[in-house]
């Protein structure tokens, strides 16, 4: 026989030494219970016979309950209708209120592009902070379950102690002996239960703080990706009419664009595609000669002048990109996968970076230049191409859908493309990559060069538009 049975049996045990169990808080009691309570009820549910599971829901969907829950989802989805309505409306008012200036335009893009980025980026770390969250949570239930069994022995002791009434010393001499007896024993089993008690307790706590904060993330992050959608929608709706007014200056834009990609066929090389291009199409060709015409911006003491970076009329690179190192930002918000020069997974060498991305996610300008060329080209999926000045080439590859035209200029963080669900480059394909991934080159005079001094170390040394 367990000797922790036997004190508690004892009717002197709660008398003498209810100040020893008297820390241990009732809510003990009602986390377990609620614990228990959560992990029963889904599994009486599960054992419910089909038939019954039936006549409960036929049940249900007549009650007033369940109308009155179809009447909220309807009202929930009307007022989702009026809200994007409303926006819809905002944003022509606005497109209408830019009118024909390109300033305007462009600075709102640059502004919308950086919203959507940020949420981006708290999204990914609201991400990063749950998963361990979720993660210590699941140990917690874990632990809990596999106690289930001291659980209810804990929580039984302490209940029959509670209920036991104090022993009469006086009336027999053995229920004086049985009360000294029993404390001796008690001395040594009581501080043991206390201690699992406390230990119960300390665990059932910090699954409820967990639990708080889990769903105050949540909840935050619920709110991010609400505000990411209209960001989305208000960046859909700019780009549109910038493509709009660009299609209204190049009348043939689309002619351009078709012989771009049947020039881009007759290539297999980066460097011979830029080549072609610059040479043959007649946008970039222009493009290229107003880079090479263009020379290098003017800089204050030798140092790049970020303030012209403030000019969203500007038609020509603000800042030369010789002389732009350590200012440049990701074109995308990810994780670097690949650097230059390691291994490119099918025995040969990195020319440039490769970053894992959110699916979906924004792509946007690190420099200023000229689109020289925009669409598919052999195994990088949709390639971008821009010609930077100086003799400089930044190419993009691995986006699902570009936003710009060949011939036209773009500002440092304009949005020029969003990414797909999976990765577009069969180099990173051969490696099963699940999430997409962005590749990006730097090229100087047609060769591949390291773009490790371009990036800015810090958020706060990035170039903006």
């Amino acid at each position: 026989m367990q000797p922790t049975r036997d004190i508690l049996s004892y009717p002197s045990t709660a008398s003498r030494d209810r100040h020893l169990v008297s820390p241990v808080p009732l809510s003990v009691v009602l986390l377990s219970a609620s614990f228990a309570g959560l992990s029963l009820a889904p599994a009486a549910a599960q054992v419910t016979a089909p038939s019954q599971q039936t006549s409960a829901q036929q049940a249900a969907a007549a009650s007033p309950d369940a109308i009155k829950q179809r009447e909220q989802e309807l009202e929930a989805a009307r007022l989702q209708q009026k809200n994007a309505a409303e926006l819809q409306q905002k944003l022509k008012a606005d497109i209408a209120a830019i009118g024909q200036d390109r300033s305007k335009l462009n600075q709102q893009l640059i502004d919308i592009a950086a919203q959507v980025r940020s949420v981006e980026t708290r999204i990914g770390d609201a991400e990063a902070r749950l998963r361990p969250l979720d993660s210590r949570e699941q140990q917690i239930r874990s632990s809990l379950d596999s106690r289930r069994a001291e659980i209810v022995e804990v929580l039984a002791a302490l209940q029959r102690a509670g209920r036991r009434t104090p022993p009469a010393l006086l009336v027999r001499p053995e229920d004086a002996l049985q009360s000294l007896r029993t404390a001796m024993l008690l001395g040594s089993v009581v501080p043991e239960l206390r201690g699992r008690a406390e230990k119960l307790a300390g665990d059932l706590g910090e699954l409820v703080a967990l639990r708080k904060t889990i769903a105050t993330e949540r909840d935050a992050m619920a709110q991010d990706r609400d505000r990411l959608k209209d960001d989305q929608v208000r960046l859909a709706a700019l780009v549109d009419e910038r493509q709009r007014k660009q299609s209204a200056i190049e009348k043939d834009m689309e002619a351009e664009g078709a012989r771009a990609i049947t020039l881009s066929k007759q290539v297999d090389s980066l460097q011979g595609l830029i080549a072609k291009m610059e040479q043959d199409l007649k946008s970039a060709a222009k493009a290229a000669a107003t880079a090479s015409l263009q020379g290098a911006p003017a800089s204050l003491n030798g140092k790049p002048n970020l303030g012209a970076l403030k000019d969203p009329a500007r038609l020509s690179p603000a800042i030369a990109f010789a002389s732009a190192k350590g200012l440049f930002a990701f074109p995308v918000n990810g994780t670097k996968i690949r650097d230059f020069g390691g291994s490119d997974g099918a025995g040969g060498v990195e020319k440039g970076i490769s970053l894992a991305s959110r699916a979906g996610a924004q792509v946007t300008t690190p420099c200023d230049g000229w689109v020289v060329y925009a669409g598919p080209f052999r195994s990088y999926g949709q390639l971008l191409i821009l010609n930077a000045g100086g003799g400089y080439h930044v190419l993009i590859a691995g986006m699902e859908r570009i936003s710009v035209n060949i011939g036209q200029f773009v500002l440092t963080g304009e949005p020029v493309a969003t990414m797909g669900s999976t990765s577009q480059v069969a180099s990173i394909l051969a490696t099963n990559a699940s999430q997409p991934v962005l590749y990006v080159e730097f090229r100087k005079d047609g060769t591949p060069i390291d773009p490790g001094p371009w990036w800015a170390a810090n958020e706060g040394e990035k170039v903006r538009g």
